[in-house]
């Protein structure tokens, strides 16, 4: 069930790294529709072992696949999960 889930809203195709930063942003959100910043997402657990450029590699992949939003209000470094897909 749980895969059949991920494949639904698409993480099923993600990288570890691109997993792992959605996880940690989705956590810190608290599956609300909380803005999270980029500095507390490279700072859990999760990404903790990701290296710098493969953390902004992934963040960026998971905008381009509207898994991620940049937060309205913000010049940058701040994002929400999106709508769908933060339990919300």
């Amino acid at each position: 069930m749980l895969r059949e889930m991920e494949h639904e809203i698409g993480l099923d195709g993600l990288t570890k790294a691109e997993l792992d930063v959605f996880l940690a942003a989705h956590a810190l959100a608290g599956g609300r529709q909380e803005v999270v910043t980029s500095n507390d997402i490279r700072n859990h657990d999760l990404t903790s072992g990701i290296t710098q450029a493969s953390y902004h590699r992934a963040l960026r992949s998971l905008i381009s696949l509207d898994l991620l939003e940049k937060a309205e209000g913000y010049k940058s470094r701040h994002y929400l999960v999106r709508n769908h897909l933060a339990g919300g």
